[in-house]
């Protein structure tokens, strides 16, 4: 029993983060496919558009990484949940975002 549960703990962040990147990167292949990509008038906001994904990884990860240090969570544990919490917050400030000021091509 304790060998499935420590399969179980070491699995189940993988799964769900790997969920979580299934549906981002789905939901942004339906975008494209539609052609309903965010556009934005100037090329400084579309370059803010465009990096709200990763800048939202990258902050999910130094998140993590604080998380990690100041309290008793390993940070193996972390890692995994820090990105992949960041990459669909990124994604929900990227449909934010997108859609404060639409431009119809």
């Amino acid at each position: 029993m304790t060998l499935a549960l420590a399969i179980a703990r070491i699995l189940l962040p993988l799964v769900i983060v790997g969920g979580i990147v299934v549906f981002v990167i789905m939901r942004m292949k339906n975008k494209y496919k539609r052609g309903t990509l965010g556009k934005k008038k100037s090329e400084s906001a579309q370059n803010l558009l465009d990096s709200l994904i990763p800048f939202g990884m990258i902050i999910g990860t130094a998140v993590a990484v604080l998380l990690s240090i100041l309290s008793s969570i390993p940070l193996l544990s972390t890692m995994a949940w820090g990105p992949g919490i960041g990459l669909l917050l990124g994604y929900v400030a990227y449909e934010i975002y997108s859609k404060e000021e639409e431009i119809h091509t």
